[in-house]
């Protein structure tokens, strides 16, 4: 199996396991989710499958090339989204009407899936830390790492 098809599958591997590590916290600590912190669990589960999507089934260099790039676009959406919450979400009282809101709520997948996409804090109320460290700069380091993963993979395939 080629390194990069090894690479991105590793990075959907992350991405799955910071949505378990999100839903441990929450279930088994009960540590309540923001809008922010449920739109980022969207775009790791999108990631994630989107990779998973295009590293099974038939191999082509354009497939993996593909998912090396939604990888590195998604993960800078959540970079994104994640200094977004640390600098300026969690330091107001309520996440309502903000971007991550508005996706959760419009697509409906809050009240489709809330035991997964539920939002049941504000983004201050939502500030928890995990090892000293809060739990948006932990997600921001896991969408650095994935786009960091697509980087090596997109080089590796361009060779």
């Amino acid at each position: 199996m080629p390194r990069e098809i090894l690479i991105l599958r590793l990075s959907a591997l992350l991405c799955f396991g910071s949505v378990g590590v999100a839903l441990i916290s929450q279930y088994v600590y009960d540590m309540q989710p923001c809008a922010w912190c449920v739109f980022q669990r969207l775009l790791f589960l999108l990631i994630g499958s989107l990779i998973l999507l295009l590293t099974f089934g038939p191999q082509s260099k354009i497939r993996q090339a593909l998912a090396a790039a939604i990888a590195l676009a998604g993960s800078i959406a959540g970079v994104a989204s994640a200094w977004y919450q640390e600098k300026v979400a969690s330091n107001t009282f309520s996440c309502a009407q903000t971007l991550a809101d508005q996706i959760m709520t419009r697509t409906g997948l809050d009240a489709a899936v809330p035991w997964l996409f539920g939002i049941y804090a504000s983004c201050m109320d939502a500030r928890v830390k995990l090892l000293g460290i809060e739990y948006a700069w932990w997600s921001l380091a896991m969408f650095c790492l994935v786009g960091t993963l697509s980087i090596i993979a997109l080089q590796k395939l361009t060779r």
